[in-house]
């Protein structure tokens, strides 16, 4: 039977999720980091920083292996697009996520350049302070392109070479959408209102991944606050558009290619024109899959690039003399 006692209960269990609901939406502030937190330990990450080259970084470090692997971010992007990606490595290997200088959490200095030839230098000069040796690297976009050139300048010092999503700095046969936005004067990945945050959202993803409205939230009023900022970091990359073209085929490390069938940020004929400059790497276009498949299917990306390790560590078959 009923009582005014339980009715009273339920009453107010009724008041409280829906004051919770409605502060998610007016105050979504309040749910971000929470929100982070969880998913990070969902996948075995936690976050750290460190002061180097003059800039404080932050991280996320979780996992244990023998040679770390280090996933780099795009540009106006940051560590946590890749945490569902790490929730399936974090088991068998140890994994390193750094919000690059002048991104994410980490330091932005108007005095400073973002450049690749910046970037390199302090990425290697991260390394030297974590204390890693050899790592195994993944990047994003200019995530990638910045592996590629540290593998290129310091081969001793990677293991091997993933480019999970396009690479920035390839001239693609077909042009992008994004190609045609900048042959048009625009700058597609720099937000300046809610109408162009929402274009830059389409431009990347061909199938949207689940964002908690906090963290949309949060990611949009950070893109608008950096507006200025941002382009001039823009303006710095459009010099260096195909600087990876001139330099990959020199690229001798182990190299993987995830390239997304849909991508119109760079368009999938560029996974072509890495194939005839990489023609011991493996590449792969993924069909339906937009700019970034860590986030889109971070799950199958992930063991795409899992097999991809568990194939460099097996030992070759011995060759048999005639």
């Amino acid at each position: 039977m009923e009582t005014p006692l339980k009715r009273t209960l339920f009453a107010l269990c009724a008041l409280l999720l829906a004051c919770t609901a409605g502060a998610y939406h007016a105050l979504p502030g309040l749910f971000k980091e929470p929100l982070l937190q969880l998913n990070r330990a969902l996948s075995g990450l936690e976050e750290k920083s460190i002061r180097v080259a003059g800039h404080d970084i932050h991280y996320l470090e979780g996992g244990q292996g023998e040679t770390p692997i280090v996933l780099l971010h795009g540009i106006f992007a940051e560590k946590d697009h890749w945490t569902d990606f790490a929730r399936s490595l974090t088991g068998s290997y140890r994994i390193l996520v750094p919000d690059l200088p002048g991104f994410g959490e980490s330091s932005r200095f108007d005095g400073e350049t973002y450049d690749y030839a910046a970037q390199t230098e302090r990425l290697r000069d991260l390394f030297d302070a974590l204390g890693l040796g050899r790592v195994h690297l993944a990047g994003s976009s200019m995530g990638g392109t910045l592996a590629a050139l540290l593998a290129l300048q310091h081969p001793e010092r990677v293991a091997s070479v993933a480019l999970v999503g396009a690479p920035h700095g390839i001239r693609t046969e077909q042009p992008s959408a994004m190609d045609r936005l900048i042959d048009q004067g625009h700058a597609p990945l720099v937000a300046h209102d809610a109408a162009s945050f929402e274009a830059m959202m389409n431009l990347v993803f061909e199938k949207r991944p689940f964002l908690p409205y906090p963290i949309v939230q949060a990611a949009q009023a950070q893109a608008l606050r950096n507006t200025a900022s941002n382009l001039r970091l823009w303006q710095a990359q459009l010099k260096d558009r195909f600087l990876l073209q001139e330099r990959i085929s020199a690229l001798r490390v182990p190299t993987l290619v995830l390239w997304g069938g849909e991508d119109r940020v760079f368009d999938a004929s560029g996974a072509e024109v890495l194939r005839t400059h990489l023609p011991q790497a493996h590449i792969s276009v993924l069909a339906g899959m937009g700019h970034l498949p860590m986030m889109e299917a971070p799950g199958n990306t992930a063991r795409q690039y899992a097999d991809f390790l568990q194939g460099m560590a097996r030992p070759k078959p011995a060759s048999i003399d005639h």
